[in-house]
């Protein structure tokens, strides 16, 4: 699949402001600036920009407990996005849903869910709804491996396939479900192979690879669109911090070598390598789009510290529906 300069230049932006913002907002939570924990996408970048390129806001994605990343990749709003990691009203949700809830149904993000393996029964009611409508929009279903073990997604999948719906399954292996390593949940090694099972194309692509990550996506995603079903998209990755923040909680299941062997394919850092050696982006510009990014992503920040906290007098707003004229 060629891959034009602009696309080219397109994913490494998204790629510097999720790393960006993920590096900002976990200082924050070291700091004790924002309440609660956040579960951070570094090292995973390339899986959200590669895949983010191909899809409008007319397509939808659901998301995770490590959602910030999808929802940056996607266009989501900085100040809006840091706002709720503060709990202010300006945020995404009011305040009220906080690091694991983000939602922009405008961008089609269908929100990031605290509950592991939530996000593919979402995703194919929003497939549904598309195919049923006569659309050619696409949702993308973001889950881990450890998701894969769950009911959900093997329901999903089953309905997805024997429905042809327009949906694409994202697993996001990054090797732990929490702090167990897949050759400790799995028996398998490839999540994908799972996918013929329900009559479905499985992939398995390097998920550091942002440009294989393009690739592999951009042929599912038209598969979807030309309503041939649904393919199960295995990104092999890594996430470079903890499973909570950024000094985790003091459980110790991986060792430094292997975090150390993985920042060595850092996705941002192999972009970056490729893209100079095409001349599209000497060293000095890259560091001006991070230097660029930093800025707008120090303002998010700033915009957030200053707005105001919800008015505990919508505490019920937006969290139940009163049916008060329904029939008793």
């Amino acid at each position: 699949m060629d891959i034009s300069p602009e696309s080219l230049l397109d994913m490494h932006e998204r790629m510097v402001r999720i790393r960006t913002f993920e590096e900002e907002a976990g200082k924050l939570m070291e700091a004790g600036k924002v309440p609660g924990a956040l579960h951070l996408y570094v090292g995973e970048e390339a899986v959200a920009a590669g895949i983010m390129v191909h899809l409008s806001n007319d397509d939808q994605i659901t998301s995770t407990h490590r959602g910030h990343g999808h929802l940056v990749a996607k266009g989501g709003d900085l100040g809006r996005m840091f706002a709720e990691l503060f709990g202010r009203a300006t945020g995404y949700c009011k305040g009220k849903g906080g690091s694991m809830h983000i939602s922009d149904l405008d961008l089609g993000m269908l929100g990031a869910n605290g509950i592991v393996g939530a996000g593919p029964p979402i995703a194919i009611g929003a497939a549904f709804s598309n195919k049923y409508r006569g659309t050619t929009n696409v949702t993308c279903c973001f889950f881990g491996d450890g998701a894969s073990n769950e009911g959900t997604f093997h329901e999903a999948a089953n309905m997805a396939a024997l429905y042809r719906l327009p949906v694409v399954f994202v697993c996001e292996n990054n090797g732990y479900g929490e702090f167990t390593s897949q050759e400790r949940h799995q028996a398998i090694h490839d999540v994908a192979d799972r996918a013929p099972g329900y009559g479905m194309p499985g992939i398995v692509v390097d998920g550091m690879d942002a440009i294989a990550v393009y690739e592999a996506a951009g042929e599912a995603i038209a598969r979807a669109r030309r309503g041939e079903g649904p393919s199960l998209l295995e990104c092999k990755t890594y996430r470079f911090l903890d499973h909570v923040g950024v000094r985790g909680m003091g459980v110790v299941y991986r060792t430094d070598d292997e975090v150390v062997e993985w920042r060595r394919r850092d996705p941002i850092v192999l972009l970056e390598e490729r893209l100079a050696g095409a001349g599209l982006l000497p060293a000095e510009e890259a560091a001006a789009v991070r230097e660029r990014v930093l800025g707008q992503v120090k303002a998010a920040i700033a915009y957030a510290e200053s707005s105001p906290h919800p008015d505990p007098s919508a505490l019920l707003q937006d969290v139940y529906t009163l049916a008060t004229d329904a029939p008793r």
